[in-house]
């Protein structure tokens, strides 16, 4: 790599190594070493293509969603979770119930299986498509919604407390309702 390249690299690497860092978070379901490993892993295979790479953002984030896949196809995968317990005292109301919804968010995600974890944040993190999730996942439209479907259901299941954390409640409203209303004059 030519020092023009490698400056180049730097500076995307500067710019954009946090957004890219919790997205790993993510994928890693909350465990920040394994997120550093593989973001590290990410970058150094990019490094080697950098003067061939017309969209560096895409591309590494391609690498980090293909090597959590061969995470999980372990055939012993290591099972570490991580869990963080929240301070006693409590800053404000607002920091504070935020920390809450965050801390219960990462311990429900790391309780999901990796396969779980890589479509709900492919979906509701990274906001992709289905069609872009079952693309890069390499699986049918249909399996990403089936999944996304069971992993919400799982989250509702593992975490009942975000529904009085986020304010509001995770549960579907129902299509329709047909409860007579009595009416009095």
């Amino acid at each position: 790599m030519d020092a023009e390249a490698q400056d180049s690299f730097r500076e995307f690497v500067e710019h954009r190594s946090s957004a890219l860092l919790k997205t790993a978070v993510l994928l890693s379901g909350g465990d920040r070493h394994t997120a550093e490993d593989l973001l590290q892993n990410a970058l150094i295979k990019m490094a080697g293509r950098w003067h061939r790479i017309d969209e560096p953002e895409s591309y590494v984030r391609q690498i980090l969603y293909r090597q959590q896949i061969s995470r999980w196809r372990l055939k012993w995968p290591r099972r570490e979770l991580s869990v963080a317990e929240p301070p006693e005292a409590r800053a404000d109301a607002d920091a504070s119930s935020a920390a809450e919804l965050r801390l219960v968010m990462r311990g429900a995600l790391a309780r999901l299986t990796a396969r779980q974890r890589t479509v709900l944040v492919l979906r509701y993190f990274e906001d992709l498509p289905e069609a872009e999730v079952a693309r890069i996942l390499g699986c049918s439209v249909g399996t990403v919604r089936s999944t996304t479907h069971r992993s919400l259901a799982r989250l509702r299941t593992l975490a009942p407390e975000l529904a009085a954390l986020s304010g509001g409640d995770t549960r579907q409203p129902p299509a329709h309702d047909c409860t007579p209303v009595e009416v009095r004059p």
